[in-house]
């Protein structure tokens, strides 16, 4: 799904056949400290999204510079963030969807990278069929002891850097939203870098809770 993970997308064809926020764009983090707002892009703005508000976000994480997020369509995800667009259309059409909303963070010493997205199908239905394409695309290695997600933790090479990416991810749906977030961090080969699987089981766990809120 995302251009930054190889796509395996032969297992989501298949499919196809058959937490609270203040409306800005910084959304939540996972204590009291504000997090700082995403740069606005300097062309093409994104449409408004009632989901910005809806986004959790580590705390003392900084905004990216390579990667402002923000509200999309169709349109916007496939050609800035799809590694498979010819698929992930077919996916997103056949799911209804309304809207959607990303963000990046980096760590402090800018070693990882966080992603959240949002995805608001027409059903909830449509979401679980939406949440399940998007996850056949990659291969992944362990899953972790969240509950009602699909979760992974790997390392990868990444053949274009030549280095290892460590990679711990999460997606689940809560209503007609599937919620999918991403820890990444690079470092040179020999380094063996690490999934950070504690922060992304925190950032999950209130992430659920945030939009199980809003929906109820």
């Amino acid at each position: 799904m995302d251009r930054t993970t190889p796509g395996a997308a032969v297992v989501v064809i298949a499919l196809l056949l058959g937490v609270t926020g203040c409306g800005s764009d910084a959304g939540a983090t996972v204590d009291t400290a504000s997090a700082p707002k995403a740069t606005k892009p300097l062309k093409d703005p994104a449409p408004k999204s009632s989901l910005d508000g809806l986004v959790v976000l580590p705390s003392g994480y900084v905004a990216d510079s390579r990667d402002t997020g923000g509200a999309f369509t169709v349109s916007t995800f496939l050609d800035r963030w799809s590694a498979v667009p010819a698929l992930d259309r077919a996916l997103l059409l056949n799911a209804g969807f309304t809207e959607g909303y990303r963000a990046t963070r980096l760590s402090p010493d800018k070693k990882k990278r966080f992603t959240v997205q949002l995805f608001k199908a027409a059903t909830p239905a449509k979401a679980k069929t939406l949440q399940q394409g998007f996850w056949g695309q990659d291969t992944h290695v362990r899953s972790l002891n969240i509950p009602n997600a699909l979760t992974d933790a790997r390392v990868e090479y990444d053949g274009g850097t030549g280095q290892s990416e460590a990679v711990a991810e999460s997606s689940f749906v809560v209503g007609a939203l599937v919620a999918t977030l991403t820890i990444r961090q690079t470092g040179a080969l020999g380094t063996n870098p690490q999934p950070d699987t504690a922060l992304l089981t925190t950032l999950t766990t209130h992430q659920r809770a945030r939009l199980t809120t809003k929906s109820s």
